[in-house]
């Protein structure tokens, strides 16, 4: 496979990966090259890829997202709901990684 040029940062791909997921699922996972991120709520899968590979300079094979939807909570008796949240798991190419630990 032939290399890719490294893409541009635009200031729209910080506004779509918001910060990686760190927990035990998502570490499990990184065993099979793939990296959880909290992404916008509106952002499509195109626009999670392009932002995934300008940022961190990797080729990204896929992606999937989940929506978990904000649970209704009480607090002081009155109920709220806690806001909804997007996840993609960004799935790398044979070879490649990105360090969540490190700032982008």
């Amino acid at each position: 496979m032939a290399k890719k040029q490294a893409a541009t940062v635009d200031n729209r791909h910080y506004d779509v990966v918001v910060a990686p997921v760190i927990t035990e699922k998502s570490t499990l996972l990184s065993e099979n090259n793939a990296v959880v991120f909290k992404v916008a709520n509106e952002a499509s899968k195109p626009e999670i890829k392009a932002a995934v590979e300008a940022l961190f300079n990797v080729n990204v094979v896929s992606v999937n997202t989940l929506v978990t939807k904000g649970k209704t909570k009480k607090w002081k008796g009155k109920p709220y709901t806690r806001s909804d949240v997007k996840k993609a798991i960004v799935r790398l190419a044979d070879g490649q990684s990105i360090d969540v630990t490190t700032g982008i």
